[in-house]
């Protein structure tokens, strides 16, 4: 097959999280017949709780936060439960690493996005032992996710750039309770998405655009 050096970058103010699965799944249809490039979906979602693959209800302690009732969805997705809501950015990447064949690259790949855009902001952010993921010491400032098809990808990473933080009370967040989370704005740094999106687009067409099918 040939290489793909072309990105589709696809943006979405807001989306409810389940129609975001069902185009992440037609990406993926797409990608696998030649019909697409590799794409990157930019998106936000209500107030959600995902359950991955290796998580449970269990993990899901309460529903109702600050006077807001959460969704719950579960998800084929790798990982345990996660929140997506306001203020957060969701990078689902649809990558074709069929030559490849090493989702530990790709996921190194997202992280590395993500701590790329976070340094043009000045954040110093890395990655920690304690899980996958990006980290600003022991505090998450983003979490992955990431489903595989035939050696497509597609879910992916999201970023606390503003969220409340109060709703990922509502569950345990990756399966560790002592693992608190962050985000840009507890940091100090008042950026929104649309800033945020400009600095990481680069960062993903470096990253993924050159990825060989």
């Amino acid at each position: 097959m040939a290489p793909h050096h072309d990105l589709r970058i696809i943006r979405h103010e807001r989306q409810a999280y389940p129609e975001s699965v069902a185009e992440q799944e037609r990406c993926v249809a797409e990608v696998l017949a030649g019909a697409s490039p590799p794409c990157v979906i930019l998106t936000e979602h209500p107030p959600t709780y995902t359950i991955g693959t290796s998580g449970s209800m269990r993990d899901v302690l309460k529903r109702e936060v600050n006077d807001v009732t959460i969704e719950v969805h579960e998800t084929g997705r790798g990982g345990e439960v996660t929140y997506h809501g306001p203020g957060q950015l969701v990078v689902y990447v649809i990558a074709d690493i069929r030559a490849e064949r090493d989702l530990h690259l790709h996921v190194w790949r997202l992280e590395e996005m993500v701590i790329r855009t976070l340094a043009d902001f000045g954040i110093q952010a890395g990655r920690n032992r304690r899980g996958i993921g990006v980290w600003v010491d022991d505090r998450k400032i983003a979490a992955v996710g990431v489903r595989c098809r035939k050696w497509v990808t597609f879910h992916g990473i999201a970023l606390n750039i503003a969220p409340d933080l109060a709703h990922f009370q509502g569950i345990v967040p990756c399966g560790m309770r002592d693992a608190p989370v962050t985000s840009m704005r507890e940091l100090g740094v008042a950026a929104g998405r649309v800033e945020v999106e400009r600095a990481l687009a680069p960062h993903a067409r470096a990253l993924f655009a050159s990825v060989v099918s």
